[in-house]
């Protein structure tokens, strides 16, 4: 539910050209079904191989330092405040860090396979269909490969946007990952006054969402469930670094107030169309794939059943 990356370890990966230290903080806070990781790369070093995702859409949020993003052979520049999205099935890409290093957080959807591993013929079947599996490690072939190439840079591509150049919504916000194309989620920058939230409380069936506090302070309410609609909210202080995860079907509804000298937040979630939302203190329900907003009648499991069981 809630981690502060000051406190979450960091672990730094090290193999030939690709130095940078890792934290896991979606998995420290309790995320289902999406990943977030902050990643700080070495000066002149990368973090992984070049590599893109059959499934996965990868949205980075850049909090400081400089460097390159190596995509599909072309090179561009990225600085602190860029978002930049990677879409399923799409660029091989990997970073460069400059001279200062490079230091983001790296949201990204998450989609188990079912595979079987044949441990004697080091077989791997997906399916019908098999192939040869090894145990070493991949980033040391990478390691022999040696050196990758990095052109100029030339002129920034559509899925890499600066912050001042996204618009701020009707709300105040930025959609920053709509602005660089995402597809299967969102990343929005937040500015809250006190004692504003950022949405009202709501909790949801099937998406999951993730925020990371950057500046300011406030507070996390955590609403009951519908069963138990009108009680009091449990609270949590935070500050710049907590990370909240929410995963979908907890029935527990959220909110984020601003505190005395107001907070600025991200806010993270995957695009789910089958998802359904409840307001607890409108006692609305959102049908989100269909559009439909309504009201329904709280009931007993019991309400209305014979006295028979």
């Amino acid at each position: 539910m809630l981690a502060h990356w000051d406190e979450v370890e960091g672990r730094l990966n090290e193999k030939g050209p690709m130095a940078a230290t890792w934290q896991r903080l979606g998995d420290a806070a309790g995320a289902k079904g999406i990943g977030l990781n902050r990643v700080r790369i070495e000066p002149g070093r990368l973090p992984t191989p070049p590599h893109s995702h059959g499934r996965s859409e990868e949205i980075y949020y850049v909090l400081g330092g400089s460097g390159l993003l190596w995509q599909d052979e072309a090179v561009f520049e990225v600085r602190a405040g860029d978002t930049i999205v990677q879409v399923a099935d799409h660029f091989e890409h990997t970073f460069k860090a400059g001279p200062d290093g490079l230091d983001y957080l790296v949201f990204g959807t998450r989609h188990p396979v079912e595979y079987g591993w044949l441990p004697r013929s080091r077989a791997i079947r997906l399916g019908y269909p098999w192939v040869e599996g090894r145990v070493d490690n991949p980033w040391d072939v990478e390691a022999e490969v040696g050196d990758l190439e990095f052109a100029e840079p030339g002129e920034r591509p559509d899925n890499v946007v600066a912050f001042d150049d996204v618009p701020f919504d009707e709300d105040g916000d930025k959609v920053l990952a709509a602005a660089a194309g995402s597809e299967r989620s969102g990343l929005n920058w937040i500015r809250r006054e006190h004692p504003k939230r950022g949405c009202p409380p709501h909790c949801h069936s099937e998406e999951s969402e993730a925020f990371v506090v950057l500046e300011g302070t406030g507070t996390l309410e955590l609403w009951p469930a519908p069963a138990n609609a009108g009680g009091e909210p449990e609270t949590h202080d935070l500050r710049p670094g907590h990370v909240v995860a929410r995963p979908p079907g907890t029935r527990i509804s959220h909110a984020i107030v601003a505190g005395p000298d107001g907070i600025t937040y991200l806010a993270y979630g995957t695009r789910e169309p089958n998802d359904i939302v409840w307001y607890p203190r409108s006692n609305k329900v959102y049908f989100r794939g269909v559009g439909l907003m309504t009201r329904l009648e709280h009931l007993d499991y019991d309400d209305g059943e014979p006295d028979d069981w």
